[in-house]
């Protein structure tokens, strides 16, 4: 009976042993479990994402990134190349199986761009900003400018209007989104443009003008066939020419235009031989000479004529000036060979300088002093006519005289020796700006 009992026992233990021994062999192994993290979730074109792979129980990966392209490492690294969204997954496999986990990564455009001279900006001019931005379908600039400027062109151009740094931005959209890029542009004040010197060429029948930055060039600026004249002066405020035409005698005119030529006009007509135009433009007024002895003016659009404010019977009247700062004017009297000075209005003339013959008359308002041409020489004197002395010798017929206070330089024109000539104010460091010229007349300096 023990014997039988201790058999039961073993059977028991052995068929314990045997059916644990079978569950052994038969158990499951463990399910994979894939899980990953990213690095950024949202990334510009050509930025790296750095995956981490957390997945349990798996002994083998493959990556697929959403854009064709695929890996086996255990914690790739990846870029893109292109604007999207894309879906990212990681198959992990291990002896229970496999599992997948995925995620999306947002791609946007890359955006930058390039600023051409960069170091050598100036407002007034144009700035060139090349595009350098990848995967982009549109593109929106933003200048910084006052204007709050914008544009969607890929590569524009732009002008700032004043000096600054100014904060431009560049904002590049694809599929993926948008993706913005800031700059710093720092504009310096604009250069200043060469002053030019127009002046009436009477041989050639042409209005031109000689940029005074060394170079020499001479530019059209207005076909005089039919028009010619002596007389040119510039009215800086509303940026207009004036200039003379006695072609037609007895029936002479005015003109007015634009320094670029557009927009001629005749406002004054049927005038007996008009040379020399003055403007005062405070006062509204232009005033021109003529042959048979008048001063006369008109408002600066041609209305309101005054014929003879100031007459001198059977003389003609050549050289005029304002003396704006005193109210006063000058005239040459060409037959009698007289400089007068009167009122702007025409009233109280008074001869100052007798046995002066020319054609041309400046006032400088500065310094007090008026130049004139006499007898082919250049000359300066007080504004009642004395201390006269030579600025320059005998050369030439003189038809315009320009003072610039701010150069301390004098300007004229050689109607014979065709040549423009300048000067310091009393005469000194004298050059021939420019020969080979035909019969220069009247000249006015633009700045």
């Amino acid at each position: 009976m023990q014997t039988k009992f201790l058999n039961y026992i073993l059977i028991s233990v052995f068929s314990l042993a045997l059916f644990s021994c079978q569950n052994d062999d038969d158990a499951t192994p463990p399910q994979s479990q894939a899980e990953f993290t990213a690095s950024a979730t949202e990334v510009k074109i050509g930025e790296d994402i750095q995956f981490t792979n957390s997945s349990q129980n798996a002994t083998a990966y493959l990556w697929s990134f959403g854009d064709g392209t695929t890996s086996n490492q255990v914690a790739p690294k990846k870029s893109y190349q292109s604007s999207d969204v894309f879906l990212v997954s990681l198959v992990s496999t291990g002896a229970g199986g496999s599992t997948i986990s995925s995620m999306e990564i947002k791609v946007t455009p890359a955006s930058g761009f390039t600023v051409a001279d960069e170091d050598n900006l100036s407002a007034k001019i144009p700035v060139q900003f090349t595009n350098a931005s990848l995967g982009a379908t549109s593109y929106s600039w933003s200048f910084g400018d006052a204007n709050n400027s914008t544009s969607t062109e890929e590569n524009p151009t732009f002008t700032y209007a004043a000096a600054g740094t100014f904060k431009v931005t560049l904002t590049a959209n694809g599929v993926g989104g948008s993706n913005t890029f800031t700059k710093d542009v720092i504009i310096a004040m604009a250069p200043e443009a060469p002053a030019e010197l127009y002046y009436l060429d009477n041989t050639d029948d042409f209005m031109r003008k000689l940029t005074l930055d060394g170079s020499g060039t001479i530019t059209d600026v207005f076909d005089l066939v039919g028009k010619s004249g002596v007389g040119m002066a510039y009215d800086e405020v509303n940026d207009k020419i004036y200039f003379s035409d006695f072609y037609t005698t007895p029936f002479g005119n005015i003109w007015k235009m634009n320094p670029d030529g557009t927009e001629a006009e005749v406002i004054v007509e049927n005038i007996e031989d008009p040379y020399a135009v003055a403007l005062d433009v405070a006062g509204n007024k232009v005033y021109w000479s003529d042959s048979v002895g008048n001063i006369s003016r008109a408002d600066l659009d041609g209305s309101n004529v005054e014929i003879g404010i100031l007459n001198i019977p059977d003389v003609t009247l050549t050289g005029l000036a304002l003396d704006l700062k005193n109210g006063k004017l000058y005239a040459y009297d060409l037959d009698v060979e007289d400089l007068y000075i009167a009122d702007l209005d025409g009233s109280n003339p008074t001869k100052i300088l007798s046995g002066v013959y020319g054609y041309s008359v400046a006032v400088d308002m500065v310094n007090d002093k008026i130049y004139f041409e006499d007898k082919r020489s250049l000359k300066r004197a007080n504004l009642d006519g004395s201390n006269v002395e030579t600025i320059a010798e005998r050369a030439t017929r003189i038809y315009g005289i320009e003072i610039d206070n701010e150069a301390n330089k004098l300007y004229w024109g050689g109607r014979d020796t065709g040549e423009i000539y300048r000067s310091d104010l009393d005469g000194s460091n004298k050059e021939v700006l420019k020969s080979g010229l035909g019969s220069v007349r009247g000249i006015a300096l633009i700045k």
